[in-house]
């Protein structure tokens, strides 16, 4: 499990920042951040300064990351690829969560290095990851400024005959009176400007379901899988965009069994793939591509 409680002890009376800067070398900022999220314990309660006085025993909740073994994409210099599988969260969602991306980054890059951005829980595909706090913050500016080139696959349902722009405006959800405030995302004339380009790669008569190729201009969270829903062509094996409200919280509260999802759905995971990534870094350009059978994961997962 990668969050620890360590007991830990002040022999004497020390402001919280004094103490972990000297004990463990953590920053003015790693240490303020660590005690907003309530990671010091004393007593059984979090402080909530960093010039809260420690003395005695008490709790730290760290982050020891673990590795499973996952192997990286592709390694460089300043920054690594990992080809995510579906199911695989990218962070941790609370300090329960047992396993995550950024487990196999830091277990085997170090502390300092960190993802750039995100990708779905169910989706799979190439995740860009910084080897440390200078590439990072350069890799997530590329991504800002739309530098950053994306590409990925989807089976959608019904048949898309040629390419189309999806020019739609997303916004989140706030309506507190629905329990669909957990899907986050909708297209809105009052959201943020929103474009994706599909291209249709193949149609499969006997399922009625195309194979396309997405390119999102823009990175709004969601905003592939609403943008085909906007369009009526909905990607197969989604289980919140285009279902019910009733199985969109059975699918939230793990109680849709994997029979009726891909009766409602069309699959058992969310068919949708980072497959490709194009941008130019310190004067030198990549182009990294999934080396991902996705058409055939498509069908292993629509049985």
């Amino acid at each position: 499990m990668p969050f620890v409680i360590k007991k830990m002890f002040a022999s004497e009376k020390e402001k919280a920042f004094l103490f972990f800067k000297r004990e463990l070398g953590l920053s003015q900022r790693d240490i303020q951040r660590y005690i907003s999220v309530g990671r010091v314990l004393v007593n059984g309660t979090p402080i909530t300064k960093p010039s809260d006085y420690l003395e005695g025993e008490f709790e730290f909740i760290y982050f020891e990351p673990i590795s499973k073994g996952l192997t990286p994409h592709e390694v460089h210099e300043k920054f690594v690829v990992f080809d995510k599988p579906s199911g695989m969260l990218i962070h941790p969602q609370n300090r329960h969560t047992e396993y995550s991306l950024i487990d196999e980054l830091k277990a085997q890059f170090g502390m300092e290095a960190n993802i750039a951005h995100r990708i779905d829980q169910e989706t799979s595909g190439l995740v860009l990851c910084a080897k440390d706090k200078k590439s990072e913050i350069d890799i997530k500016m590329m991504f800002q400024e739309r530098d950053m080139k994306k590409k990925y696959l989807a089976m959608v349902h019904g048949e898309l005959k040629e390419e189309i722009k999806i020019d739609a405006p997303l916004l989140r959800y706030d309506d507190a009176n629905s329990a669909l405030v957990r899907m986050v995302v909708k297209v809105d004339i009052t959201g943020k400007e929103s474009l994706t380009y599909v291209k249709p790669l193949k149609y499969f008569s006997e399922s009625n379901t195309t194979f396309v190729e997405c390119s999102p201009h823009t990175g709004r969270q969601h905003q592939i899988r609403v943008h085909l829903l906007h369009v009526n062509h909905p990607i197969v094996g989604d289980p919140v965009y285009g279902q019910s409200e009733e199985n969109v919280v059975k699918y939230l509260d793990r109680e849709l069994d994997r029979d009726t999802r891909v009766k409602i759905s069309g699959a058992r995971r969310l068919l949708l793939h980072a497959n490709e990534l194009k941008f130019e870094l310190y004067g030198k350009e990549y182009n990294v591509k999934s080396c991902v059978d996705f058409e055939k994961v498509c069908f292993e997962n629509m049985k």
